[in-house]
């Protein structure tokens, strides 16, 4: 991925420090400290970090040096203490604005202590979460009413995680053991296509991009989308990278699964709707059948096979499940609430094409 805009002095610095030394350049440790000064002050004055821009971008790009990394930037920055404990020092008060988040997402849902629930009681917990109401119906406006412009940019706002989808999940793998990391590794098999290359589900959605005449480069958007759009793909690296919230990443992809079918079903039609064809509704036709079946599998052998091995980890579970809720009505509530007032949900200036 090309290194994006700076959105303000924390991603501005962070970007000329990887373009200018290189990860072991112990010069650039003068410059690592100002930096992390940098930060705590913008920290202390920071009102909501779920929507600060600046701060969501410098976490997107440290969590991107873990994935596929950033055109012209050494690789050994990956690495580099100092970037890791600037990462640490950002990640602390996101999660805690998360958690926030997801008590009230949580509502009034009192689920039973983590002692003595099997899979099968975890499951019931996570669908009672999934059938909640969650705010505003993208997906029936996508279905029903969305303008060509519209789908355009709700596959611009999407592109930021699903052309590398499930990557943040596959993290997890290693981290767990016995009946979840089966069911997790069975399935990430099919979101990589079960070995077919041509069906990874990131290259479906690419297929989509560039059926709308969108670019299906990874990250070619990220200057247009808003803070709340990374902070949807933070969390998953946040949950996903660090083993203590191993927890929160089950909980996260079971309740993913469990909103994903009829959703996507109804996507689909909005394409259709439009007169697009299979080359362009396959993602979302992919996802109707195959996450009808994922959602057991994540709900009951994953998150629930988790809990029954690690039964203190269930709290964490319910975190990853009910901040997804959280992030996603806040995520729709964003792109709703531009689209019904007759504006563009993404960040000015709004690319050619979109």
């Amino acid at each position: 991925m090309k290194i994006p805009d700076a959105r303000g002095p924390i991603s501005g610095g962070l970007f000329r420090l990887l373009a200018d030394g290189t990860g072991d350049d112990s010069a650039a440790q003068g410059t690592l400290r100002d930096l992390t000064e940098l930060v705590n002050g913008q920290l202390a004055l920071a009102d909501d970090i779920i929507d600060d821009g600046d701060v969501q971008l410098t976490l997107f790009c440290l969590y991107e040096l873990h994935y596929g990394g950033l055109d012209g930037v050494d690789d050994r920055w990956e690495w580099n203490p100092g970037l890791i404990a600037l990462r640490q020092l950002l990640e602390e008060p996101f999660e805690l604005a998360l958690r926030s988040a997801a008590r009230v997402s949580a509502g009034s849902v009192q689920p039973a202590p983590a002692a003595g629930l099997d899979s099968d009681a975890v499951a019931d917990i996570l669908f009672g979460l999934a059938g909640q109401d969650g705010g505003p119906g993208m997906s029936r406006h996508v279905a029903k009413l969305a303008t060509l412009g519209q789908l355009r940019e709700f596959l611009v706002h999407k592109s930021i995680y699903q052309l590398k989808e499930a990557d943040p999940h596959t993290w997890a793998i290693p981290r767990l053991t016995g009946r979840a990391k089966a069911a997790l590794v069975e399935i990430q098999a099919d979101e990589y296509g079960g070995g077919r290359p041509d069906r990874m589900h990131s290259a479906l959605f690419a297929r989509t991009m560039r059926g709308l005449g969108l670019n299906d480069v990874y990250g070619g958007y990220v200057d247009a989308v808003p803070a709340i759009s990374l902070a949807a793909v933070n969390m998953m690296s946040l949950f996903g990278l660090n083993r203590r919230l191993r927890g929160a990443i089950a909980g996260h992809l079971a309740i993913y699964e469990m909103t994903s079918s009829r959703p996507n079903q109804l996507y689909g039609n909005g394409f259709r709707r439009l007169g697009f064809g299979a080359d362009v509704t396959a993602y979302f036709d992919e996802h109707v059948e195959a996450d009808a079946v994922h959602e057991q599998i994540a709900g009951r052998d994953l998150a629930g096979g988790l809990v029954e091995a690690e039964p203190d980890l269930f709290p964490d579970v319910l975190f990853g499940a009910t901040a997804v809720l959280a992030i996603d009505a806040r995520l729709t509530a964003h792109i709703m609430g531009a689209w019904e007032s007759g504006t563009s949900s993404l960040k000015p200036p709004v690319p050619a094409g979109v």
